[in-house]
């Protein structure tokens, strides 16, 4: 096989990867659900190949099962499993914070904060939680506890953040509330997370990105224990804000 032939199957096999994932992670594919290879590889668009080497990475993860002669599962997880995934996430996010605030950032680091926010801002400005905009806000969310993981540089503490997030619902891939005031409140954490690691506060950034996981920890847990089936987001709802920010320093303040 070729350099080139070899390099196009690993990327083809990191993208079947993170398509499976995803599904998983987002609920499409169902705890507990059996994954059939014929019916994965023509939804995907890939052969049998990439395929299974997709499924055995993914099962080192610890997202799906392989049962001898039954073939791969997606894994159950409690609602233990979950909550301990948040505890841990946000004391490891909390870490990222506190390294990221002790390193003299480059502008464009803090450039990037600022448009982040700005970004959120834009989608949360006219007070309407519109389902065709949570996929941007989702985005967003992603991009911006990824760009702590950047600026820590502390690849052992970003290894140990994507463990947690092979826990369904645990991710900061996934959105799930339906209330505006909830979502406004979680950007207002990213304004002052952003704020305090562009200020070099690394103790109140710590503690501020715990308190944000932890709480959004806590409201999954009350919806999963009431119905574990009821997490996603329902019809808009509307409510009347405004946010007056300035900028410096390339976040917001």
């Amino acid at each position: 096989m070729s350099d080139m032939s070899s390099s196009a199957d690993i990327t083809s096999v990191d993208l079947v990867v993170r398509a499976i994932r995803e599904k998983i992670l987002e609920g499409e594919l169902e705890p507990g659900s059996r994954l059939q290879q014929d019916h994965l590889s023509e939804m995907l668009g890939v052969s049998r190949t990439p395929l299974r080497t997709a499924l055995a990475m993914i099962a080192q993860q610890g997202l799906i099962e392989y049962e001898a002669n039954r073939g791969y599962r997606v894994r159950s997880f409690s609602l233990a499993d979950v909550q301990a995934a948040f505890a841990v996430r946000a004391e490891l996010e909390g870490l990222a914070c506190r390294y990221a605030a002790c390193r003299r950032l480059p502008e464009e680091t803090l450039a990037r904060f600022g448009e982040l926010v700005a970004e959120g801002d834009r989608i949360l400005a006219g007070g309407v939680l519109d389902p065709a905009l949570l996929p941007a806000y989702r985005r967003m969310n992603v991009a911006f506890h990824e760009l702590i993981m950047a600026a820590a540089d502390n690849p052992w503490i970003q290894s140990f953040v994507h463990q947690t997030h092979n826990v369904p619902l645990a991710s900061d891939r996934i959105f799930l509330w339906d209330n505006f005031d909830i979502i406004y409140r979680s950007h207002d954490d990213h304004h002052r997370i952003a704020d305090a690691i562009a200020a070099g506060e690394a103790v109140r950034a710590e503690h501020l990105m715990i308190e944000h996981v932890t709480f959004a920890g806590k409201l999954l847990m009350k919806r999963l224990e009431a119905d574990p089936r009821g997490v996603f987001v329902s019809q808009p709802q509307r409510r009347a804000r405004s946010r007056n920010r300035s900028v410096r320093n390339g976040t917001a303040a």
